[in-house]
């Protein structure tokens, strides 16, 4: 019988576990968690279905970890995502279980020098992007036959993004695979046949939740929505919240107007630098900035946490990406709101249609009355997890030698090589003033505004 972890006589049987739910601040998991805790441990192949935003990531590892071998040199869990940022954010994950096994995570847009240096020792858990593992295992000899547990983290979209090939080039390395763990946030999720899966069990929490998403139709009078869209975001005021294009080109048009009118925003959008996608996100998530423009790249995925509205700006082609654009707001049992910016002349979509949203016109929607949060700012710190350094040194560097308060220093975000640190606005060039060029553990850092 699978214990279970909710019951503190069975957790204190396990510190490895017990210990890993105390970092994460977490008393008691939910029950798409207990569920997945079990049949993970039963070795069974596992097919999950659930919401963005459920903790699926959470889901998976915490079986996975506890039975590590910590006598084995190679690798034994590897993790195939579709984007880069979700391989960061399962490996940032993984990394806070502070289990003591080494991780690391390898995707595009990185120089293949790092890859390389980082798998010399090898990790127990390998995340990735199917194309760049695939290209690590073409280049570099690396055991895979210690591998005995395979998951694909949102394998649909993998598929989607055309990765199939990769995928399956992987999967035929793998000898010795015991379990195949696949999630998806979809119910339409057609399973490959080349992932050997063996009398699955399907948990699916797709119609589990609870929020409540509000739907609603803005008609703008010209057919050009840049001003339509000024107003909307006016009417919202500011909160957290994404505006949605089909193409970047169309994104970077607005991005050109928006700050034409000094309102502040970030872009993200698969053209992007890796780099500069990645702080997009980091000062979206700290609350640096409000606004993120974005493709359906950042529909699903991303762990973007507390989204308020989003906008169509353009709406998709099909109902399946106007769903997963949608689950970015009302996760968890939240309530959000989806906005669809409409020419008034414009016929919309037949999956619009028989939703018939609430329509309003942008001309007649008063402006917000929500007062203005308290402005951040985001530095970068030339040093990371490869340093040695820790949250603890760098909150300590800014309250002591920066002699900033503590409810003036937000989230702290560190990299392998840097470090994000959100901070009140009105302290960041005294910051950077007393802790540029200076020693953190023992690496002298450089301190910037991002």
């Amino acid at each position: 019988m699978s214990k279970n972890i909710n019951d503190p006589k069975e957790i204190s049987d396990d510190k490895l576990i017990s210990s890993i739910l105390t970092k994460f601040e977490i008393e008691s998991l939910n029950p798409m968690q207990e569920e997945m805790f079990s049949t993970v441990q039963s070795k069974s192949d596992v097919v999950l279905l659930s919401p963005t935003g459920t903790g699926k990531t959470l889901a998976f590892l915490l079986p996975l970890i506890e039975r590590l071998d910590k006598n084995c040199a190679e690798i034994q869990i590897l993790i195939l995502v579709p984007a880069r940022e979700l391989a960061q954010q399962i490996e940032q994950v993984a990394r806070n279980m502070g289990s003591g096994f080494k991780v690391n995570a390898l995707y595009g847009g990185r120089a293949g020098a790092l890859d390389r240096i980082d798998i010399k020792h090898r990790p127990a858990i390998l995340i990735g992007t199917p194309g760049r593992i695939a290209d690590r295992i073409r280049r570099d000899e690396i055991s895979l036959d210690h591998i005995k547990t395979l998951v694909l983290d949102e394998f649909d979209k993998s598929l989607e993004v055309g990765f199939e090939n990769e995928m399956i080039e992987i999967v035929d390395q793998l000898p010795n695979v015991k379990q195949r763990i696949l999630t998806s946030a979809t119910s339409d999720a057609k399973i490959p046949g080349f992932v050997g899966l063996k009398k699955p069990v399907f948990i699916n929490y797709l119609k589990e939740a609870t929020s409540q998403l509000t739907i609603k139709t803005l008609l703008s009078e010209e057919k050009d929505k840049l001003s339509a869209l000024q107003k909307t975001l006016e009417f919202v005021g500011p909160q957290p919240g994404i505006v949605f294009f089909n193409f970047k080109d169309a994104l970077q048009r607005v991005s050109d107007f928006l700050t034409e009118n000094h309102i502040s925003h970030e872009c993200f959008h698969g053209g992007m630098e890796q780099t500069d996608r990645e702080r997009s996100l980091v000062k979206f998530r700290n609350g640096t900035i409000q606004l993120l423009l974005a493709t359906d790249l950042a529909a699903r995925g991303l762990d973007i946490p507390e989204i308020k509205f989003i906008i169509h700006y353009n709406l998709p082609l099909h109902k399946k990406e106007f769903t997963h654009r949608n689950g970015r707001t009302a996760r968890m049992n939240r309530d959000g709101i989806a906005y669809i910016l409409q020419w008034k002349d414009e016929e919309p979509p037949e999956f619009i249609q028989e939703i018939d949203p609430e329509k309003m016109n942008v001309e007649e929607l008063p402006k917000s009355d929500i007062a203005l949060p308290v402005q951040w700012k985001t530095l970068y710190i030339s040093g990371g997890r490869q340093d040695k350094i820790s949250k603890g040194d760098v909150a300590g560097l800014f309250m002591k030698q920066g002699q900033i308060h503590k409810d003036q220093l937000g989230v702290i975000e560190l990299k392998q090589n840097c470090t994000y640190v959100s901070v009140h606005a009105e302290v960041a060039e005294q910051l950077i003033a007393k802790t540029n060029n200076t020693k953190l553990k023992k690496k002298k850092i450089r301190v910037s505004v991002v």
